[in-house]
């Protein structure tokens, strides 16, 4: 095997023609002539055609006449030019070929559970659909991973990686190291915990993220941190959750939220330039409040317009019982305009898929809908609004003839922004009115600083998030949740991408937040007292943001899932069919962990 004359079969190009050249790679399909024998070689750079004929040299022939998908080789051949009807623009080295005159096979290959070649010898040539179920494809990654179209998935995530550390390097932040064994705090999911050998009965925790670490870097006076790192939750997943992840970590001192925002859409200018994809900057920004009360989520997709509109005053007197009967009850009615849609939609597809069938299932208890045609409204139950209320509801509805106009109704303010807000997406995807190809950036500001949880405050981010204003003298749960945070969002297609805030760096504020949350000042030193002492030393103003790597990646790639952009993920129950963890262990390795394990 010879290495240091080795070329790549994606770089070879027309100014190759006439070179002797070596190749290594994959087998990755075959076709037999009869007299020629044609071969597509794939490497980590690309495929190349590599011709194997009797009169070129009968001895590599016959030895490829055992060639197989997936085998190992090395060939030796002249870069040749092909014949204009033979060129495939499947292929990058479409235009040419490899006439080889010497193989080695270096490996063999069982025949593989499912198909990987990706490309077809010429342009007619089709590779036939055949969708692979997920697990079998985790449970051999590494063939999966041989696909084209994976390499590139994660070759572009290094090239993001790397355009990520130089931006941050160039911006003098420095990468740092924070402990993956660490101590197991309240952070908002469940910790995996690491049982210690050494100390009986006692748990490390994996860190949900660094964010304790980081700011006592803060504290220790580095000023600008960052660090691209794993971080474990253990949670229910998701298409776009994993119990491990990654994290582009950013923590900074002597900044605000300007800072942040400055520096974060730079990042991404440049991170999605890298991938020949322009986005605008600045980035929009928008409140939690107006978030909610708009688009019914605090991650709103700004691809398309289709506003949450309030119509409630103009329906105070209506005759349609339902919304009279809510409005009475100190109800809610709003809607939204689905543009030029009206020709599309049935009567049957409106009254009985969506408005008894999907609407249920996204939590709600009706679904109200008019067309617009001749300049009027129509539907089963316009009759019960007059002449009045209808020319209302257009004007504020900004409805024209071929709209759709849909309405959600209920006592529960919230209810009505979720469900609404949930059809908003479900209706605008199954009309296919999102733009392809397009990304809408903004930023969610104004979170408020707590929610209430059966009626307990809870963080509405986490306990170390800085209030808009001075809390030490405020213990009224009312006006605490009417109070801001210092928390911002970054949110991507309706994704959010990230989120963060100027942290609390005064100990008073800090050992208040904690009271307020019901720590006790045991329960503090406890789970916080090296953090609380910390902050007793000096702590500048900093303030930070962690950006999901994966999802980040998944939305510029427009994968389904983020499992497309990790190399070696765990599936929708958090197994590797790969290495089938977690798996069971032995009784000495719990006994030596002071472990029982109880069965119910």
């Amino acid at each position: 095997m010879n290495v240091k004359t080795r070329s790549y079969c994606g770089l070879l190009n027309k100014t190759d023609i006439s070179k002797e050249v070596t190749l290594m790679g994959f087998v990755d399909a075959v076709r037999d002539h009869g007299h020629l024998l044609f071969i597509h070689l794939r490497d980590i750079k690309g495929i190349i055609q590599v011709v194997f004929g009797r009169e070129t040299d009968q001895e590599a022939y016959e030895l490829a006449q055992t060639l197989r998908s997936e085998y190992v080789i090395e060939v030796h051949g002249l870069v040749s030019q092909r014949k204009e009807d033979t060129t495939n623009p499947q292929i990058d080295t479409g235009e040419i070929e490899v006439l080889v005159h010497k193989l080695i096979i270096l490996n063999k290959s069982k025949t593989p559970p499912f198909m990987i070649s990706e490309k077809g010898f010429h342009d007619s040539d089709t590779i036939p659909e055949s969708p692979v179920d997920e697990d079998i494809r985790l449970q051999y990654r590494y063939l999966d991973l041989r696909r084209q179209s994976m390499q590139q998935h994660i070759i572009k995530r290094h090239e993001i990686i790397q355009t990520t550390r130089q931006f941050l390097n160039q911006s003098d932040f420095l990468d740092i190291e924070t402990p993956i064994l660490t101590k197991s705090t309240p952070e908002g999911a469940r910790d995996y915990l690491v049982p210690s050998r050494i100390h009986e009965g006692q748990f490390y925790a994996l860190p949900q993220s660094p964010q304790l670490f980081k700011q006592l870097l803060m504290m220790s006076g580095f000023e600008r941190y960052y660090q691209i790192v794993k971080c474990f939750r253990d949670e229910d997943l998701r298409p776009n959750r994993q119990p491990e992840f990654t994290q582009i970590d950013i923590e900074a001192s002597f900044i605000d939220e300007s800072f942040v925002y400055s520096l974060i859409e730079s990042l991404m200018e440049s991170i999605f330039k890298s991938q020949k994809i322009d986005i605008p900057v600045p980035f929009p920004r928008i409140t939690y409040h107006d978030a909610i009360n708009l688009y019914g989520n605090d991650h709103p997709d700004l691809r398309f317009d289709m506003k949450m509109v309030d119509v409630t005053d103009l329906l105070t007197n209506v005759g349609y019982s339902i919304f009279k009967t809510i409005i009475a009850k100190g109800g809610i009615i709003k809607g939204i305009n689905l543009k030029g849609q009206a020709s599309k939609l049935g009567k049957n597809t409106l009254q009985n898929e969506l408005a008894k069938d999907v609407i249920t299932k996204l939590g709600g208890k009706g679904l109200t809908w008019m067309k617009v045609e001749d300049g009027k409204l129509a539907s089963n139950i316009v009759q019960f609004f007059n002449e009045s209320e209808q020319a209302a509801l257009q004007e504020r509805m900004g409805a024209e003839n071929n709209d759709v106009l849909f309405f959600v109704a209920d006592t529960s303010h919230r209810l009505v922004n979720e469900v609404l807000g949930r059809f908003r997406l479900f209706i605008a995807k199954k009309q296919d009115v999102i733009p392809k190809n397009f990304h809408k950036m903004c930023w969610v500001t104004d979170f408020p600083l707590f929610e209430e949880k059966e009626g307990v405050l809870t963080p509405m981010h986490h306990p170390f998030t800085s209030p808009s204003e001075d809390i030490r003298n405020i213990t009224d749960p009312k006006k605490l949740l009417a109070i801001n945070a210092r928390a911002y969002d970054l949110v991507i297609n309706g994704e959010e991408v990230g989120g963060g805030s100027i942290r609390i760096f005064q100990p008073e504020i800090q050992h208040h937040l904690f009271k307020l949350l019901g720590f006790t000042d045991t329960d503090i030193d406890r789970q916080f007292g090296f953090f609380v002492r910390a902050l007793q030393y000096g702590t500048p103003p900093h303030g930070g943001i962690a950006l999901g790597l994966d999802r980040l990646l998944s939305i510029i790639l427009n994968t389904p899932s983020i499992r497309e952009v990790i190399p070696f993920p765990k599936n929708r129950t958090a197994m590797s069919p790969l290495t089938s963890a977690p798996s069971l262990v032995s009784d000495e390795q719990l006994k030596e962990l002071h472990i029982k394990h109880i069965q119910d």
